[in-house]
Parts: structure tokens; sequence; C-alpha cells
């Protein structure tokens, strides 16, 4: 409650009528049963207060969760495939950024008993990494490479930037945007034409961002893609992983985000222009493939 609020109400005399004066009647009935405090709510069904694995939150159907499969999302599909690489034993749960304590998925819950601590405090995705080297059951490896920056910001800016285009954007998109992100808020279709809004202005809003132009340009976007899957299948070559390593590391987690959901098969995309560029580097798929295999069976 504001200050100005409080003082407001403390200078009004006892005896002087308003809005919020209660009623005689109410009063004597509040005096018979008086307001009690409860305890906060408890965890939805969702978030049992007993969990005895890792609880991963993120953009996910109910029936893909409940079969464990990949998020649709690539920033979830990033720490979901990482996760698994790592050998953390988890479950994925249906969630959306308005649940996540910082605003945005994933975010993980440790496991917990009846009997140990009645809260825990949820990882964020800027956590993960650590989480998953201590709980791991495998060493994931750990690029060392003077490029790998340069390619993350590949990854981070021309494929996310293309990417966002092509699900946000892109009119012939429109029914997988809402069918993954719009229809499952609300029945209501003035609530679902708002959310379309808001998730459409925020994609064209991150793009000019980081683009640093005034208006979106789809062309220049879809060759700066293509530039990036290019550079990225030539530092990838023959090697089943990239940067030489022996085993799959996040960036391989990071790169497969993309390109799974780019090739996912399940995913009806309408304007498939950026499956067409990436079918152009079949090494590229083929990682993908591995990736998916090692995961996914």
């Amino acid at each position: 409650m504001p200050p100005e609020r409080t003082e407001a109400t403390n200078r009004r005399p006892s005896n002087t009528s308003g809005w919020f004066t209660i009623p005689a009647p109410l009063a004597r009935l509040f005096k018979t049963f008086p307001l009690l405090t409860y305890p906060p709510n408890e965890l939805p069904a969702r978030s049992p207060s007993a969990r005895d694995v890792p609880t991963l939150y993120v953009f996910i159907s109910d029936q893909d969760a409940l079969r464990g499969l990949p998020s649709f999302n690539p920033s979830c599909l990033k720490w979901q495939t990482f996760l698994k690489l790592a050998g953390v034993k988890f479950r994925v749960t249906p969630s959306s950024n308005h649940a996540s304590p910082t605003g945005a998925l994933p975010f993980l819950l440790p496991p917990s008993t009846p009997n140990g601590p009645t809260s825990h405090r949820p990882i964020p995705s800027n956590k993960l990494e650590q989480y998953a080297i201590e709980k791991g059951t495998f060493n994931t490896p750990e690029v060392r490479s003077s490029r790998l920056e340069a390619y993350e910001s590949l990854l981070d800016h021309r494929i996310r930037n293309a990417w966002l285009h092509s699900l946000y954007l892109s009119q012939p998109n429109s029914a997988l945007l809402s069918h993954l992100y719009v229809a499952p808020v609300s029945t209501s279709q003035v609530v679902r034409a708002s959310v379309l809004y808001q998730l459409r202005h925020a994609a064209e809003a991150e793009i000019l961002r980081s683009t640093g132009t005034r208006t979106v340009d789809s062309r220049a976007l879809y060759k700066g893609a293509r530039e990036a899957f290019e550079a990225l299948s030539t530092v990838l070559g023959s090697e089943p992983w990239f940067f030489d390593s022996p085993d799959p590391s996040l960036f391989d987690a990071t790169v497969f985000a993309y390109t799974h959901l780019i090739l996912d098969d399940k995913l009806a995309w309408e304007d498939r222009r950026l499956a067409d560029i990436l079918t152009e580097f079949p090494n590229l798929a083929k990682h993908r493939a591995r990736i998916l295999r090692k995961c996914w069976g």
C-alpha cells in the first residue's frame, strides 16, 4: 500500500463514513468471526512439494512433456539437451515466462523430499551449466577455442534473428505461431489477438535492436542466416562434434536447438526458407541427427 494512502487512512476520524467504511452488520460479523491469515498456497500439481528428480520448466505441450520430448523453444531446448548430454536425470513440465521467477524460461527446481527443506531456490538458465557439471554423470567437454565467441555470436544474432522472423513475423507461419504460443494461453479471441500482437511486437523490436536498423529486411536476415550456417558447416567439417571435441559440448547443444526445430517435420512450417537454407549443409543435418539419437534415442 502506498505511504500516502496509509497516511490518509490514519488521518480519517473513526466516526466518518465513506466508501471504505464497513457497515455495522458486517463489522459485527467480523468481530464474531475474526479474519485469519492463511499460509502461502501450495505449489500447483505440476510442481509437487516432493520431487525425486529435478524439474525443468520449459515451453512444451502437455503431451510432449509426459513423453519427455524436445521443447519447441530454442532457449529451452538448448538446456534440455545439455542436461541430457551431461547425464542429469530430470523431468520436463510445461510453463510460461509469467510463471518463471526470472521472467524467462527455462528454470529448474532441484529435487526434494517430504522430510527435506520446505523450499528450494529455482535455478535460472545462466546457472544450469554449473548445475550440470556438479550433478551430471558425464563430463561434458569445455570447448577451448579462440573462435568460440565469434561462432556463438552467429547463433545469438544472425540465426536467432532469422528464427524470430520466420516464426513470429512471417505470415505463412502464423498458424504455427498461434498453435505454439497463442492458443494455449486462452480461448478468448480478444486475449489471443492481444498476445499475438505482443509476441510479434517483441520479436520485431529484438530484431531491430540486434541489426541496428529502422526496418526489418527479411532478405538480409535470411542471407545472414545462410552465411552463419555456412560458417558453422565449415568449422564442423567431417567431425561428429564442433571444435574437434571428443563429445558434444554446450555449443553442440546450442546449434542443435535451432537445427532440430528448423528441420522438425512435426512443426508445420509453411514458410520453409530456413529449412531450405539448412538442407544445403548436410553435415549440420547429420549433426542434428546424432544429437537427437544420443538424447532421445
